[in-house]
């Protein structure tokens, strides 16, 4: 672990231990951390695919990490663009991990635009809506440049592992954030996507219902950090479960957040096994993602799923791969 995050963990550490975890539990943060670090370092060092981003470091907000990298399609009509939300545990990676990915390449050839977004780390001075409302705000700053940039504002997709998982599924179950009246241009613009992709995403950011799908045990274990009141703007325990409490959890909550007009998204979590005894296990069981998908079953929102471990595979006749998802509700040719 290099000594800029391992200091950033400690700090983490200390100030969750204040708001009730044990020294165990913020230990298994730090270890999660450290996990978190790991994979964005060999991200970071696998070669390369994508070329470079058309315009990189585009100020999209008002803070430093509050920057993107846009890659434009050639093309002589306005492009559909997919957005790539960076994994990390909101605390670590880094937008850099899209020139790793595919993704970018193919996008191109096939006539769609690309974006890497960053967002700002989750801390007790960002609690996690305001996180989340960074990646709203770069989907709005998107739009805003559609005549710059040649894209087709109607035709928006994010997608992204773990905590960009999480933030894609977010902008696509959340409630519409535009803002007709503002006096900022890119408040005015829409949150919504046409389609959003999750690779080992979580279920809800409302750590109150994870025992509920975990059991008490491994939340106990693994989640008590999570539950910290700090990591949502409060003070203490007993804020959190207050009414003010419920409302800000109740805006992070994929599950709960589900409706039938949402759009179509794409889950997947490779085979994982059941095991539930590592805090990698905890974030990411499958159990998170085939929540998510019986309850969009349940609403009649479209949803293709791959989770073998549960043998959820895509359909027959369909897309089966996260880029055919895409494309097909970019309606690419």
């Amino acid at each position: 672990m290099n000594a800029i995050l391992r200091k950033r963990c400690i700090f983490l550490a200390i100030v969750f231990a204040g708001g009730g975890p044990t020294a165990e539990v913020s230990a298994a943060l730090v270890q999660d951390m450290a996990r978190a670090e790991t994979v964005v370092a060999a991200a970071q060092g696998s070669r390369e695919v994508a070329p470079r981003p058309t315009l990189a470091d585009v100020t999209y907000g008002l803070y430093p990490r509050n920057v993107l990298d846009f890659w434009r399609a050639s093309s002589t009509q306005p492009t559909p663009v997919v957005i790539y939300i960076h994994g990390g545990g909101f605390t670590a990676g880094d937008k850099s991990g899209a020139c790793t990915e595919r993704l970018v390449q193919e996008c191109l050839d096939a006539g769609v635009s690309f974006a890497a977004i960053n967002y700002r780390y989750l801390s007790p001075a960002v609690p996690m809506p305001e996180v989340l409302r960074d990646c709203a705000r770069a989907v709005q700053f998107i739009r805003v440049q559609s005549a710059a940039w040649n894209l087709d504002r109607n035709r928006v997709a994010a997608y992204g592992g773990s905590a960009g998982a999480g933030a894609s599924l977010w902008l696509a179950f959340h409630g519409d954030l535009a803002e007709p009246g503002s006096a900022d241009p890119v408040r005015r613009e829409s949150t919504r996507l046409v389609c959003a992709g999750a690779a080992s995403p979580q279920f809800s950011y409302d750590p109150l219902r994870w025992a509920g799908l975990l059991g008490e045990e491994a939340v106990q274990r693994f989640g008590k950090t999570y539950e910290s009141p700090a990591l949502y703007g409060f003070a203490t325990a007993e804020e959190l479960r207050g009414p003010a409490g419920q409302k800000v959890r109740a805006d992070c909550d994929l599950l709960g957040l589900i409706s039938r007009d949402d759009p179509p998204v794409f889950l997947e979590t490779g085979s994982r096994g059941l095991a539930l005894t590592t805090v990698n296990q905890f974030l990411h069981h499958p159990k998170h993602a085939k929540a998510l998908y019986e309850r969009c079953r349940e609403l009649g929102v479209p949803v293709v799923a791959s989770i073998p471990d549960f043998g959820i595979a895509p359909p027959a006749g369909g897309p089966a791969t996260l880029r055919d998802f895409l494309f097909c509700y970019l309606k690419v040719q």
